[in-house]
């Protein structure tokens, strides 16, 4: 069985199987099982002891804006402030822009979806405002 990986232009993974596939004929051919029913080769390795240590120039702010630009190799959040001076004018403040590989931005989806749905078991639904049409934001 061979997979080839290949990745067009617009950065959507695809996957392509060539070769014939068979399932496991017969016992002798399956993975071995261990007591437990899970497959020995599937085994979850133990993670390693993780030691936080915060840089000399870490901080800690406060963001009510987040603008997301996306191209083919990267996400990049912009994290700032926003502030409404008047019914027409908005002011925004960003003051740190960081950059996460696109698997990095699936891995904070989802850790961002699992927290959210936690804090809503906890302590109620959030309700979003309604939005303005879509369009560019400049």
């Amino acid at each position: 069985m061979q997979f080839t990986f290949t990745t067009p232009p617009c950065a959507v993974s695809r996957v392509t199987l060539l070769g014939d596939w068979k399932p496991f004929a017969d016992a002798a051919t399956f993975p071995p099982l261990r007591g437990d029913g899970t497959l020995a080769d599937m085994a979850i390795p133990a993670q390693p002891n993780v030691k936080l240590v915060n840089a000399p120039d870490y901080r800690e702010a406060y963001a009510n804006s987040v603008q997301i630009r996306v191209n083919v190799w990267d996400f990049f959040l912009v994290f700032g402030t926003m502030q409404q001076s008047s019914e027409t004018q908005v002011e925004l403040r960003n003051f740190q822009g960081i950059y996460l590989s696109p698997q990095q931005a699936k891995a904070l989806m989802s850790l961002l979806q699992q927290n959210v749905a936690n804090y809503e078991a906890a302590f109620g639904t959030l309700q979003l405002e309604a939005r303005a049409p879509a369009g560019p934001v400049h």
